[in-house]
């Protein structure tokens, strides 16, 4: 029973790792990715769709990132969107692709992304710490209900903070590993 419980705490707080890494992905650093443009949705014959459903999106040097629809009268649609987005670049349109050129990140850029990325990671914290009180809570009820002892809850509950402290401390070295990359110049 108890077993269980900390099994799902681990793998909730695992996947809160996970979603900062993937939030992560959409963050500027020194070299453009992709990825920035994952959250930038197209209507796509009335349905919002992703970019990279509607063309190809390829970073093809590390300041520039082409689109490539495969329909060409999706050119003004994809372009429309990407202005929308506010990404920091104004797409350029050539009648064939539109290529984004991002201009190096100047250090307040890199300290803004810095700030969103810890912004990201005390949410991170925040869902591992709700993950916690979800198993905490759940120890209590098995007490309460007299299926455990105050000894065993006491355990439970001291197993259950050194598993909070683990990814606490696994999101602390991330955010300090990613803060170095993107400070570099």
């Amino acid at each position: 029973m108890l077993d269980d419980i900390f099994n799902e705490c681990e793998i909730k707080m695992q996947h809160s790792v996970e979603h900062m890494m993937r939030d992560f992905k959409t963050l500027r650093t020194g070299k453009v990715t992709t990825q920035v443009l994952d959250n930038i949705k197209v209507d796509y014959y009335g349905t919002p769709t992703a970019l990279d459903q509607v063309g190809s999106v390829l970073a093809t040097d590390a300041t520039t990132i082409t689109i490539n629809p495969w329909e060409k009268n999706l050119l003004s649609v994809i372009e429309s969107a990407i202005s929308k987005a506010n990404i920091g670049v104004n797409p350029n349109n050539d009648g064939n692709v539109i290529k984004l050129f991002f201009p190096p990140m100047t250090v307040e850029q890199r300290q803004e992304s810095v700030k969103q990325m810890k912004s990201m990671g005390e949410n991170a914290k925040i869902g591992v710490r709700n993950d916690r009180r979800t198993s905490n809570d759940k120890i209590k009820k098995l007490e309460k209900d007299k299926e455990i002892t105050v000894d065993e809850l006491k355990s439970a509950q001291e197993r259950v903070q050194r598993i909070t402290d683990k990814y606490i401390a696994k999101i602390d070295e991330i955010l300090k590993t990613k803060e170095a990359e993107i400070l570099k110049v």
